[in-house]
């Protein structure tokens, strides 16, 4: 039963997570209703969702961040020619590892830990340098000690970075971080293609999977309109399932997977043999490190921004130690380097659950099909095409929420267009370009910054904010004052900004 607002004292700040925001400003229960014991109000991102809503939006996460976690091994394995059983090993230990650090990231340790709605994975930046790793090898089947070596190395020089990476914070003003976010959402958008494609993105999709895709969509749009409460939340799940049982009888579900695969089984420490650290392989995965922190701490400010939880220097610090100790320890037990998944950012945004629990609820998940190849495989069931449908409004929203920072930037002050436009532009030339960077000569280690569309942009972004920032002018205030804790750009924000201060997570 709702019950009217109590006024609340003032919140003590979190020594990790900043203040805590007063309640929003309109519609929703109050947040007065969940206390600390000390009568303080919880942060939406601090709530435990009720059991039933907790699996259903933990799994709404997963769904939408299984593909790029088993993505990387897939291509390591076929690359390196280790056969079925093999990779799909490399697979099952690859969704254990994202577990253990995805609940690093969300339950958080002492400073490690981020304690917002992350999905950590493993990162595809490190796909390319990993393969030429394998190259370089005598035989590519022994080049996974060599990557292993090379990954713990660049997680435990990143995880002693971490607290000064985060000191770059003060290079973040609301014109990059708007940028950046918008990147972030522009660079997935043709993930979201190349799955309509079904991995093919030389080629026009099939008729049936472009059918698949439109009514994915049309379905989580339409359950966006007409549902209330939890099952609104979770629209992007049901559009999923609603996608995948269409698919049965268009024949465009593969259930070869799940007929082979075993019941249980363990991602053995080492099981590819003891880990060699050769120079070579550990430089070039330390700059794949330097990358992923770079973007991991974009997606820290962004979704700082759509939770209304800011992202302070000491919440990326922890975050970072959170990603880089994930990627340290993934090896042992035969996994890659981890970093947060943009992906999930859209789910968070368009949902309203803010609740870091969610998250952690798919990360318990992550590890339990990491000790289950079969049940990995029924999640695999679902089609490109439909997860193609359900990303196009997951990803878009990313991009929207940067744009509606960008808003509130002042990007008619000072060089503020400029700085935008100008990085969007370098930003998006991987995206569009695979081959641009294809340059003889180039360097590997700065091909591997520059493939990056969301570390190139950001890096723009925070070069020429230094060179006019004696001109730029601060951004207009808003209309309405924020409430205490909520960015004042995203105040009053209509659409899917708006629905996260709508929409409470108990």
């Amino acid at each position: 039963m709702a019950t009217a607002p109590d006024p609340a004292p003032d919140p003590a700040p979190d020594p990790v997570s900043g203040p805590v925001p007063e309640p929003p400003p309109r519609g929703g229960r109050p947040w007065s209703r969940h206390r600390r014991g000390d009568g303080a109000a919880v942060h939406p991102v601090d709530r435990v969702p009720r059991p039933g809503r907790l699996a259903g939006t933990g799994l709404q996460h997963l769904a939408a961040s299984y593909a790029g976690v088993v993505a990387p091994p897939l291509v390591l394995g076929t690359h390196t020619g280790l056969g079925r059983d093999r990779t799909t090993f490399l697979v099952g230990a690859a969704l254990f590892t994202a577990g253990i650090a995805t609940l690093l990231q969300t339950v958080g340790w002492w400073r490690i830990g981020a304690r917002l709605p992350f999905v950590n994975g493993v990162s595809f930046a490190g796909v390319a340098p990993m393969t030429a790793v394998a190259d370089a090898q005598a035989d590519p089947r022994d080049a996974l000690p060599a990557l292993y070596g090379a990954v713990i190395v660049a997680g435990a020089l990143g995880f002693l970075l971490a607290p000064h990476f985060s000191r770059l914070l003060r290079f973040f003003p609301p014109v990059v971080t708007g940028t950046v976010i918008t990147l972030i959402g522009l660079s997935l958008l043709p993930v979201a293609f190349g799955w309509i494609q079904e991995g093919h993105p030389e080629r026009a999709p099939t008729p049936t999977a472009l059918a698949l895709a439109g009514v994915t969509l049309a379905v989580v749009l339409l359950l966006r309109r007409l549902l209330t409460g939890f099952l609104r939340q979770i629209a992007v799940l049901l559009g999923l399932v609603a996608g995948t049982l269409l698919a049965v009888p268009a024949g465009a579900v593969d259930t070869g997977a799940t007929r082979h695969a075993a019941l249980l089984g363990f991602p053995a420490p080492f099981h590819f043999g003891a880990p060699l650290f050769q120079l070579p392989a550990i430089v070039s995965l330390c700059v794949v490190m330097l990358v992923c922190m770079t973007e991991s701490t974009a997606d820290m400010l962004a979704l700082g921004e759509i939770t209304g939880r800011p992202a302070t220097p000491e919440v990326i610090a922890a975050g970072l130690r959170a990603d880089t100790l994930g990627s340290a320890v993934s090896p042992l037990f035969n996994g890659f380097a981890n970093s947060a998944f943009a992906q999930n950012i859209g789910l968070v945004a368009i949902t309203g659950v803010r609740s870091r629990f969610t998250v952690a609820a798919c990360g318990v998940m992550f590890v339990l099909l990491g000790l289950s190849p079969a049940a990995a495989s029924l999640v695999a069931l679902v089609p490109q095409p439909v997860l193609g449908g359900a990303g196009i409004v997951l990803f878009g929203t990313v991009a929207a929420s940067g744009i509606s920072v960008l808003a509130g930037a002042g990007l008619d002050k000072g060089e503020n267009l400029l700085i935008a436009a100008t990085s969007l532009g370098v930003g998006m030339v991987p995206v569009v370009s695979h081959s641009f960077y294809a340059v003889p000569g180039l360097p590997a280690t700065l091909r591997t910054v520059l493939d990056s569309g969301v570390s190139a942009g950001c890096l723009t972004a925070v070069l020429l904010n230094l060179a006019f920032r004696h001109r730029a002018a601060a951004p207009a205030p808003s209309a309405s004052p924020a409430p205490a804790g909520v960015p004042a750009r995203l105040n009053g924000t209509e659409g899917a900004l708006g629905d996260n201060r709508r929409i409470t997570d108990d």
